[in-house]
């Protein structure tokens, strides 16, 4: 039984100090989350001018990853320039003149977090931040004595928010 009380004690305490510690992160992390789901459309973004040189004669999809515009696409080719939605390329010189909407420094610094790659300097938080949520949930068992019955109807509402992501997942 002491077992049972310190592996409690343990993990509501765990749970209780993690928990405080990661709230800004927490908080970060939700904020640029809901502005991921926006990315599709210019909320928040500003237009900002771009004027560079480029690589010459660069075809339609290098030239739409050395830009970095999605679903890039040239609608007319006049000599060496080639006009695109957001502005003009000349293949001779290399020079790119074009607008891009984006979101404020910060706010982009932001939704980085859930971009991050493993060979991102954001990648090592990023695992932390999720082996941690990982513990929340398992933590989370442990809030609650099994027999009462909060713990029992916190297995509903878990069951529950399973399977409607399992089915939004597969919609």
């Amino acid at each position: 039984m002491d077992k049972i009380k310190d592996t409690r004690s343990f993990m509501r305490i765990t749970h209780r100090y993690l928990g405080y510690f990661l709230a800004g992160i927490m908080a970060i992390y939700a904020v640029s989350g809901m502005l991921l789901i926006y990315r599709d459309t210019d909320f928040l973004k500003k237009e900002k001018n771009y004027d560079k040189i480029i690589d010459k004669n660069l075809d339609e999809k290098a030239l739409g990853k050395e830009l970095k515009i999605k679903n890039f696409e040239v609608k007319e080719t006049e000599g060496t320039i080639l006009k695109f939605k957001q502005g003009t390329y000349n293949s001779a010189t290399g020079e790119a003149k074009y607008t891009k909407k984006e979101l404020p420094f910060v706010l982009d610094k932001m939704t980085k977090l859930h971009k991050a790659q493993s060979k991102d300097t954001l990648s090592p938080l990023n695992t932390f931040f999720g082996i941690s949520l990982f513990f929340f949930v398992i933590s989370s068992f442990w809030m609650f004595n099994p027999k009462t019955k909060a713990f029992k109807r916190g297995m509903i509402f878990t069951v529950a928010g399973l399977v409607i992501s399992i089915l939004l997942l597969l919609i």
